[in-house]
């Protein structure tokens, strides 16, 4: 109980500074997430909400990585397992996920009602926190993910690396202080994206 408490006070504080964040335009602003293991990086300006593992509704003859349909605030959004679908690890079942996954919806600006299930919340990043990634090498396409690894479909994670191919929704690269990299992920272009948006098997 007291971990919810916990989880429900931090989405609180990071909704009050996402909110303080969009209003300031001097500074890039990046909400930061786990996924299995990766650092992510989601510019304010394509993240929406955020919420809590809610109960999703199952949706038949869709990929492993589409987990189902979540309601969220009145309004129904596909939710995809953000790191299955990059391939880095296999799909998950709903009633596997672990309690501090959080759910970020997309911007409502994107024009799509889906959201992206995460691990774990890592808190806001500003661009005075992180340096470029000098190792990071210009080698964006907007058609490689990965490749198919087995009968589940499940991903190679090749693409977010610093010497692979990325699909152009993975943007830059940046360094924190601590020397913990982390890939920046433009939601706008992800919702567009073929893949992403091909959720029937």
């Amino acid at each position: 109980m007291a971990r919810r408490d916990a989880l429900r006070e931090l989405q609180s504080r990071l909704a009050e500074r996402l909110q303080a964040a969009r209003t300031e335009t001097a500074r890039r602003s990046w909400l930061a997430v786990d996924c299995a293991g990766l650092g992510m990086l989601m510019p304010l300006e394509t993240a929406g909400e955020i919420f809590a593992l809610s109960p999703l509704m199952a949706v038949p003859h869709t990929q492993p990585w589409f987990l189902g349909v979540a309601n969220l605030r009145g309004q129904l959004h596909g939710v995809v397992d953000l790191a299955a679908f990059l391939g880095l690890r296999p799909p998950q079942a709903p009633d596997a996920l672990r309690e501090q996954s959080q759910i970020v919806a997309f911007n409502p600006r994107s024009g799509a009602h889906c959201a992206v299930l995460v691990d774990r919340l890592a808190g806001l990043r500003s661009e005075d926190q992180l340096t470029a990634d000098e190792d990071d090498e210009d080698n964006r396409s907007a058609d490689s993910i990965g490749h198919a690894d087995g009968a589940n479909g499940a991903q190679t994670a090749q693409t977010l690396r610093p010497a692979a191919v990325r699909p152009a929704f993975a943007t830059a690269r940046w360094r924190d202080t601590a020397g913990r990299h982390w890939q920046e992920i433009d939601l706008l272009a992800l919702a567009h994206h073929p893949r992403f948006r091909s959720i029937a098997t």
